[in-house]
């Protein structure tokens, strides 16, 4: 008998590694400290619990994210069962009700006869097979042990939370339903617009504002995908308004023009009771938080059920550490999600899928796993982990990190829709030659 595979944590890609080991008769003990001890951005035990934000970004098949959802979705991912069963309306983009999604996810893993669930902290690296799948909150004593094992390769990011506020209290006499350029449903976000005058009073408070301050031991390094509000505003007066805050593609109903600047909300659960402030992460006190961003017309009365925080995000440099099947080189130690150098929730995922898959083949079957090629999605991700650079960052999925066309196509919509039709292709093929 093999001895069980051992996931620690159960985030969405401690998650996704169980959840294929179990459907394919492997047993599983799968650890998670929540919530006997929380993070400092976690509130619940729930396993796979979203606490950035709750949208999986664009479904379009058109879009990076929607290809590798359809990749994951062709994998029985978990994470994608969970989300289009309790998806909430955004647009082109696939966002979830937090709660309901990772409660589902939570139970179907805790009814799988091959999951033994174990509910306390690793401080010490078990003997393999495991994966380590904690996160980029990784507590500091199973820190510690890695970097006994491969030094001080460590590096961290900054990650922020955006707020949230009760429905009821956003002033809908100058907020309008819309999505730009009509997408998706046509209304899936309500919109609150600014003035020329008020957007520039709102920038300048942003800036001036308290903000908490980073430990001695800490430096303030952000990831460019999810920058603090502030952090961009102190990067010119209208970097808002071509950013989070740009007014592209839609129109004020009440004066028939586009706003100077808009603030979108969106739907963060399905009876639409709160919705979370889009793009505006933040690291700003919560008082300050309270008293800047009221000063937004639509929001002068907002009662916010969460505010925006900030946390320490631990990742690891991947190509130095990894080898390709994401184990620890000269090791049978596995790591997957964000701790690999991956950002964002369906990255993190797909690296949990991963390796499982790799585990299966490696440990019990003897054989080499087959590596997505970096014409799809899950194999550009992949892809992104062995590529070495001087300063290597984490990174969403981006047709930056796919292998090129092999001919330039001036087009961007024939090349998104090239980019897609080509992926999904390779990655049928690989499913059908891997054995996964």
């Amino acid at each position: 008998m093999k001895s069980p595979v051992k996931i620690i944590g159960a985030g969405l890609a401690g998650s996704e590694a169980a959840w294929y080991l179990a459907r394919k008769g492997i047993s599983v003990e799968l650890y998670e400290m929540r919530p006997g001890k929380l993070t400092p951005a976690h509130k619940t035990g729930y396993f796979s619990e979203l606490v950035c934000s709750n949208s999986f970004r664009s479904d379009s098949e058109t879009s990076a994210p929607g290809i590798l959802k359809r990749e994951m979705r062709m994998m029985n991912s978990i994470v994608m069962e969970a989300g289009d069963r309790y998806r909430v309306p955004a647009g082109q983009s696939l966002a979830v009700d937090r709660e309901k999604f990772s409660k589902y996810i939570t139970e179907k893993l805790s009814s799988m006869p091959e999951i033994k669930i174990i509910k306390t902290e690793v401080t010490e690296i078990p003997s393999p097979p495991v994966i380590i799948a904690t996160g980029p909150l990784t507590s500091e004593p199973l820190v510690e042990e890695l970097k006994k094992i491969i030094g001080e390769k460590f590096i961290y990011f900054y990650d922020a939370i955006a707020p949230i506020v009760d429905a009821d209290t956003v002033d809908m006499s100058r907020a309008f339903w819309a999505s730009r350029y009509n997408k998706g449903e046509g209304a899936d976000y309500i919109n609150c617009p600014l003035t020329e005058e008020e957007y520039k009073n709102f920038v300048r408070e942003l800036m001036k504002a308290e903000k908490f301050p980073y430990h001695e031991f800490e430096k303030g390094k952000h990831f460019e995908g999810c920058l603090p509000i502030e952090e961009m505003a102190e990067r010119g007066i209208d970097v808002l308004a071509h950013g989070p805050m740009k007014p592209v593609g839609l129109v004020d109903p009440r004066t028939g023009k586009r706003p100077y600047a808009v603030v979108q909300l969106r739907k963060e659960n399905r009876e639409g009771t709160a919705f979370n402030i889009v793009g505006f992460q933040t690291k700003l006190t919560y008082p300050e938080q309270k008293r800047v961003f009221r000063m937004i017309p639509c929001l002068k009365n907002a009662e916010f059920l969460r505010y925006g925080s900030m946390h320490r995000n631990t990742y690891i440099n991947a190509p130095e550490v990894l080898d390709q099947f994401l184990r620890i080189k000269g090791t049978e130690i596995m790591l997957a999600g964000q701790i690999t150098g991956v950002e964002g929730y369906i990255e993190s995922a797909t690296t949990g899928i991963m390796a499982g898959y790799f585990v299966r083949k490696l440990h019990f079957e003897g054989k080499e796993p087959l590596i997505p090629p970096d014409t799809t999605a899950t194999g550009a991700l992949l892809s992104h982990l062995r590529k070495k650079s001087e300063n290597f960052q984490p990174s969403n999925i981006n047709f930056g990190l796919f292998a090129p066309l092999p001919r330039r196509v001036k087009n961007k919509l024939k090349k998104k829709q090239l980019y897609s039709e080509r992926a999904l292709k390779d990655f049928r093929k690989w499913l059908n030659k891997s054995g996964f």
